[in-house]
């Protein structure tokens, strides 16, 4: 059976989707079968960063509405084979979604994939629910601020107490991306560090990602920035990505200027 992973954060803009695009081929070149689905109905941001956004015919509302099979609706990604992708709806409203169709949609996803990596809507509304209920994993995506961090906070204990884990009693497994890290604002004091972000939240750290000029470009090449081997930005996703599948990485940041062991 496949494993979900909801990628979520408190407020928008952190870097997200940007996140489960990278993270979604990282996986995929290290062999393993992955779809990632996006479920910020409305918007839809994840196509653009994969370069799928003129391969889209279904989405994954006409999917659940029964409007076309599954297999219609998977758009598979460019380089990587293994890697496959569900789009949302630009035209409807994220209320649309059903816990009910959600889950058979995520069932038959897990009878075929290794990873389901959802792109869930930032901050608490339904589509953002729906997103984390059926979450075996989340992995949760933070920027060094305090709003950020605060709405973060909440998302958690949202997570363990809606989430279908929490009904039965378990847990789902909770890990951070702490993104767009500038090390010169953080030794000037204006930036909070990574340990003060651990220490407010509570949560187990994944992934350290920089900031990295590159991901704009990358962005608006339609091109997953962790193709980019030589950036920073594409080290930490490849980094995350052996973390995922349980592979004792070290954390460490890099910098322009230096690299820096953070955590052991």
């Amino acid at each position: 059976m496949g494993i979900v992973i909801t990628v979520t954060s408190g407020k928008g803009g952190v870097g997200k989707s940007t996140a489960v695009g990278n993270l979604s081929v990282g996986l995929a070149n290290r062999g393993k079968k992955v779809v990632a689905i996006d479920f910020d109905i409305g918007l839809r941001n994840l196509d653009m960063i994969l370069g799928l956004e003129n391969r889209i015919v279904y989405d994954v509302i006409d999917v659940m509405e029964g409007k076309c099979n599954l297999n219609q609706a998977l758009i598979n990604d460019k380089k990587a084979k293994s890697l496959y992708f569900l789009p949302a709806s630009q035209n409807k409203d994220k209320n649309i979604l059903d816990k009910e169709k959600v889950k058979v949609l995520i069932e038959e996803l897990k009878q075929n994939f290794d990873f389901i990596i959802i792109d869930s809507p930032a901050g608490i509304e339904g589509g953002f629910e729906h997103a984390i209920f059926w979450a075996d994993r989340a992995l949760i995506v933070v920027t060094p601020e305090v709003s950020s961090v605060r709405d973060a906070d909440r998302v958690i204990g949202i997570i363990d107490a809606k989430s279908d884990k929490a009904r039965e009693g378990k847990e789902v497994g909770k890990h951070l991306i702490i993104n767009r890290i500038k090390q010169d604002l953080i030794k000037k004091g204006d930036m909070m560090s990574s340990d003060d972000v651990l220490t407010i939240l509570g949560i187990p750290l994944i992934g350290l990602v920089p900031e990295d000029e590159k991901i704009v470009a990358a962005t608006n090449s339609g091109e997953p920035v962790i193709y980019n081997k030589k950036t920073k930005s594409a080290k930490a996703y490849e980094r995350i990505s052996d973390r995922i599948l349980g592979k004792d990485v070290p954390f460490v940041l890099e910098n322009d200027s230096f690299f820096s062991r953070l955590f052991k």
